[in-house]
């Protein structure tokens, strides 16, 4: 499997994969990503070279978007200050679940900020899914907080704000990077 950057014109692709992944959350019980997904953010993220996707052949298995920036509000400014790489988005295909590819992934993104020089590999995970916040844990992540409030929608509960972070360290993930990092 080859891990490569997104390209302006996968953002049909994306979007697709993302419905997917919020159907399959939905039969778990899970509100997760139920409001679709603004193609003009994710066209954005992909321009941004943030957004990565796990081919198998010509399948993508798994996506995930890596960044220095983080939503405003959920991380202190001292916390700010610490060398960190964020990850988000990170969605495995169903067609390829159970091959550990989203700890895979992890490990390259961690892999991947070491080298960069960051300390931390941080995430903010839905704040209602506990079972995506024992995977986290499980993948060595520590729970630093929830942060419950300031939603981007009027300021109302925020649905994203279980935070969680985990050292940067040099790592195996077994992709072939086309990532040119």
């Amino acid at each position: 499997m080859k891990i490569t950057p997104a390209r302006p014109n996968d953002v049909a692709k994306l979007l697709a994969f993302r419905k997917e992944a919020a159907a399959w959350l939905t039969r778990l019980g899970s509100d997760q990503w139920q409001r679709p997904y603004p193609a003009d953010r994710l066209l954005a993220t992909i321009e941004a070279g943030s957004v990565f996707m796990v081919m198998d052949g010509e399948v993508t298995a798994a996506t995930i978007t890596v960044t220095p920036g983080v939503e405003e509000g959920l991380w202190t400014e001292q916390e700010l200050r610490e060398p960190s790489t964020f990850v988000t988005k990170l969605t495995v295909a169903r067609t390829h679940a159970g091959q550990n590819l989203g700890g895979r992934l992890l490990d390259w993104a961690g892999d991947r900020a070491y080298r960069s020089g960051d300390e931390w590999l941080r995430l903010d995970a839905w704040t209602t899914n506990e079972g995506l916040q024992q995977y986290y844990l499980r993948h060595g992540f520590m729970h630093v907080r929830t942060v419950q409030e300031g939603g981007a929608i009027n300021g109302g509960p925020r649905v994203s704000g279980w935070l969680a972070q985990r050292p940067t360290a040099p790592a195996s993930h077994g992709f072939e990077d086309a990532t040119g990092a």
